[in-house]
């Protein structure tokens, strides 16, 4: 063999081993590209952008399986008439198309309307569409739609334009599969989250209820009982001949009927206090932040900046109850000897801060509901600010006190659900 053509050779092989990296490297450029969306419209225009840029085309489309009626439905086009796109709808088995979508076996043609597989083709003549190539997409195995390239141009499509199409097609239905695993389950979420907020205020309600039916009847009994308990003291310490064991009993009786009346009004108070309803949140947060730590000796404040705004009785229960088990963690837990908490109104935010100067805690501890049940408030005051779109946190070092915060952001959705 002469040098020269040892030479020539040489550079073919040389050229043909660089084509191989310009295909890898678009290869990886797609999936670097589709590796960053959720959105199946987004992933789709990517990836026939992808596959005509490396095509050199302008002409293409990609058709998914709908999963209930079997039809093909064009996602994305791009290069096709408005006619063509509008009018043209495949079944699946249904012409070229169709039938790749079915057995999943790529069609290429060097002029698909003279094919006597085509369907429309009418419509496909009039689009002057020649070269064609059709590729499944699939993802483990299963085809979730088809990618079409054409031209109308004669044009001859290669086998290698075919399995690069075919890899092209490979990571697009995986990103497919990946897009519709993610919306079912952000749809999951959504489902789960409005039950679990439908749940919450069904239990408010239930509390307000009980709350009522403890004031209306078991209140006002008792508190009947001690005033009846009481005239009936004084009657009896005004005979001549006092029996003063029997008063004596009376009088402990009555002290019973008042104890326990204070503890049902405390209990009222807990299910569902009056102020909530009447007067606010900031008016309910205050009467039950002293009621709790001023017994204890913690010395209480509460602060609001901004303009003070009503939200819905829902919503402010969920504050409510928020704010409720951060004080019972104060009163609990912190050894603490005061205590701030501060109510923030903004115009697109609400914010709660609750800080006590107590012996703190290493949060990191803190990762799951034990079987003692610590943490059990914890991550129930998180579920409840996570219902309602917003964040939640903890901030606490030993020796250091304590600060349970929580924002939510103030939209349509909480101003008037």
């Amino acid at each position: 063999m002469k040098k020269s053509e040892k030479s020539a050779r040489g550079v073919a092989t040389a050229d043909k081993k660089e084509e191989q990296p310009s295909e890898i490297l678009v290869l990886s450029r797609i999936s670097a590209a589709l590796s960053g969306l959720w959105d199946l419209d987004a992933i789709l225009g990517v990836g026939l952008d992808s596959a005509l840029d490396i095509m050199n085309g302008n002409i293409g489309e990609i058709l998914l399986i709908d999963e209930q009626t079997h039809i093909l439905t064009r996602h994305v086009h791009r290069g096709l008439s408005k006619e063509f796109v509008d009018t043209i709808r495949l079944s699946l088995g249904e012409g070229i198309t169709g039938n790749v979508a079915q057995t999943g076996k790529a069609v290429l043609l060097e002029d698909i309307s003279s094919d006597p597989r085509v369907s429309h083709r009418e419509l496909v003549a009039a689009e002057g569409l020649k070269a064609f190539i059709c590729v499944p997409l699939r993802a483990r195995d299963i085809v979730l739609g088809v990618l079409n390239v054409a031209s109308r141009r004669p044009r001859k499509f290669t086998t290698n334009d075919m399995h690069l199409l075919y890899a092209i097609g490979d990571q697009l239905g995986i990103a497919i599969e990946h897009a519709r695993l993610y919306e079912r389950l952000r749809k999951a979420r959504e489902r789960l989250r409005k039950l679990a907020r439908q749940n919450l205020v069904a239990e408010e309600d239930e509390r307000r209820r009980i709350a009522r039916e403890l004031h209306d009847e078991t209140s006002q009994s008792l508190s009947g009982i001690a005033l009846q308990m009481e005239a009936l003291i004084e009657q009896s310490e005004s005979f001549s001949q006092q029996d003063e064991e029997f008063i004596s009993g009376m009088k402990k009786v009555q002290a019973l009927t008042v104890q326990v009346h204070k503890e049902v009004s405390r209990l009222i108070s807990n299910l569902h206090p009056a102020l909530l309803d009447t007067l606010g949140l900031v008016p309910a947060v205050r009467q039950h932040a002293e009621t709790r730590l001023q017994p204890l000796d913690i010395k209480v404040s509460v602060e609001t900046k901004g303009t003070v705004k009503r939200f819905p009785p829902d919503v402010e229960a969920a504050f409510f109850r928020f704010v409720q088990g951060a004080i019972g963690n104060v009163a609990q837990h912190s050894q603490a000897s005061s205590a701030t908490i501060m109510l923030e109104y903004k115009p697109d935010e609400f914010s709660m801060y609750v800080t006590d100067n107590g012996q703190g805690f290493d949060v990191s501890e803190i990762t799951d509901i034990e079987e003692s049940g610590r943490g059990r408030g914890l991550f129930s005051m998180r579920e409840r600010i996570g219902f309602l779109g917003g964040t939640s946190g903890i901030e606490s070092e030993i020796g250091k006190g304590t600060t349970v915060w929580a924002r939510i952001p103030i939209g349509q959705e909480i101003e008037y659900a």
